[in-house]
């Protein structure tokens, strides 16, 4: 697999998100990168994809050049590979937060909450409890259909539609959390740091984030505990333990995703249709089909009446 794809953030103040958007498009596109980067007062975010020369070199440049002032020096990444382009075009985009949470007062740089690597959570998976004899809960902190591709095992899942609604789901379930140790994860880390500050401010004991999220986690214990595969934003859909991408498909219609036995029935169809939207969809193709028979017809008709 000859394609490396970057996944990395960073909360981090930028003064002057502007400033920056041209160049590291113009970087990006010279090399021949591809994917998106989110810039936003708190932060960087970004997955790009293109061959090892080229992300090698572009990050390089995001950790050394003089425009960005060492903001990024120590920017951690998690790599994973392809054997084609996951993204069809080079994005720089200017948001006012690199993953939205409506909450001005959680500012990871300010400080984070704690965090635990992959290989001691691992452990404390194995033993069902922390190195303090509590018992361990992991509390998944995405959203609901990337939850239902794979998580970890008895994870807590609120079906959370979109990020900002985890406060409220917070609130709504605190007697969950009492007395144990509670882990966030999310895919790579980025929700899952709001998270676990947010719990800390509301006064939640024994809070940690996984360090890297469920890709560096993959990338250094493999898929213990954890059943399924992780869902990701590009044309790979979802990768396997082995971060390898795996066979379930997103339905062009809808988004759902779509495992491979559901994509074996007569209602998947690529690019159409899926089980999730079959109804619907089969509806709107015949109704198009109807009407270009009726226009067919008027047209054959209007032929003969002049013939």
């Amino acid at each position: 697999m000859s394609i490396v794809n970057l996944a990395a953030y960073k909360f981090v103040s930028i003064a002057s998100t502007a400033d920056w958007r041209a160049p590291l498009r113009e970087r990006c596109e010279a090399l021949g990168l591809r994917g998106t980067i989110l810039l936003a007062p708190e932060g960087i975010n970004l997955f790009l994809a293109g061959p090892a020369e080229a992300t090698d070199a572009f990050l390089a440049y995001l950790r050394g050049d003089a425009l960005f002032e060492g903001k990024f020096a120590d920017l951690e990444v998690k790599v994973s590979h392809s054997d084609k382009q996951p993204f069809r075009r080079m994005l720089v985009k200017l948001k006012n937060e690199i993953i939205t949470m409506h909450s001005p007062s959680i500012r990871p740089e300010a400080g984070r909450a704690p965090a635990v690597d992959a290989r001691t959570l691992k452990r404390w998976l194995d033993d069902g409890v922390d190195d303090a004899g509590r018992p361990v809960v992991m509390l998944d902190t995405r959203n609901a259909f990337e939850v239902d591709v794979g998580t970890f095992d008895r994870a807590l899942d609120y079906r959370i539609g979109k990020f900002s609604e985890f406060p409220q789901v917070v609130a709504d379930n605190r007697a969950d959390f009492e007395g144990k140790t509670v882990v966030s994860f999310c895919t790579g880390g980025i929700r899952c740091e709001k998270a676990a500050i947010h719990m800390e401010n509301v006064g939640i004991d024994h809070v940690y984030q996984l360090e890297g999220g469920i890709l560096k986690y993959f990338e250094e214990v493999g898929g213990a505990h954890y059943t399924g595969d992780c869902f990701v934003f590009d044309y790979r859909t979802a990768l396997t333990p082995t971060l390898e991408p795996a066979a379930t498909v997103q339905c062009f219609a809808c988004r759902a995703v779509v495992d491979v036995a559901a994509q074996q029935t007569s209602e998947y169809k690529a690019g159409e249709y899926c089980p999730a939207c079959y109804s619907a969809q089969r509806e709107a193709i015949d109704t198009r089909n109807a009407r270009s028979s009726r226009s067919g017809a008027i047209r054959a008709a209007g032929e003969t009446a002049h013939s």
